[in-house]
């Protein structure tokens, strides 16, 4: 952060993409931090956090994921079995606020952005087999074996 222009969230960001090459190996959960995106969708899910920081709301709902899933009845494998992490959650809020601009324009949010930068323009082309850090030890399926998955399959809770 000592150079000019990078705050806390670059900082965070530039850390996280240099731990996801071999030149750095600390446990990625055991930092995070909110982004502006992030903060204006935390706003937009929760009108109360009592006195939780933004960071740790993110923890809060990585810790809760597998329990509201099952709560709600979703099925959500993760990545290829690999759970959301602190900075997926944050990723996720930080969608949410941009998803809200468009379906919900009246929820404002801390940010009061209205406006989206990017229109969704479809794109039919397969995509390539994804590739992920090695230290996640992920078995992604070859090309043939993949398909994709429905996230809105109900499942039995385990615990009932």
């Amino acid at each position: 952060m000592s150079y000019p222009g990078i705050g806390p969230f670059l900082g965070f960001q530039y850390t996280i993409d240099l731990n996801y090459s071999s030149l750095l190996d600390f446990d990625e959960a055991d930092m995070v931090v909110a982004g502006p995106g992030a903060l204006d969708g935390i706003s937009k899910c929760f009108s109360d956090t009592g006195r939780a920081t933004p960071e740790e709301v993110i923890y809060w709902m990585t810790d809760r994921q597998q329990s509201e899933f099952a709560r709600l009845g979703l099925r959500f494998d993760g990545l290829y079995g690999r759970p959301l992490q602190p900075i997926d959650c944050q990723n996720v809020f930080c969608e949410i606020s941009k998803y809200a601009r468009v379906a919900h324009p009246d929820i404002a949010g801390i940010a009061n952005r209205r406006r989206i930068k990017q229109i969704y323009r479809p794109n039919h082309k397969p995509l390539p087999l994804p590739r992920f850090p090695s230290r996640w030890g992920l078995h992604v399926p070859s090309e043939q074996a993949r398909r994709r998955p429905s996230y809105h399959e109900p499942v039995q809770p385990s615990f009932i």
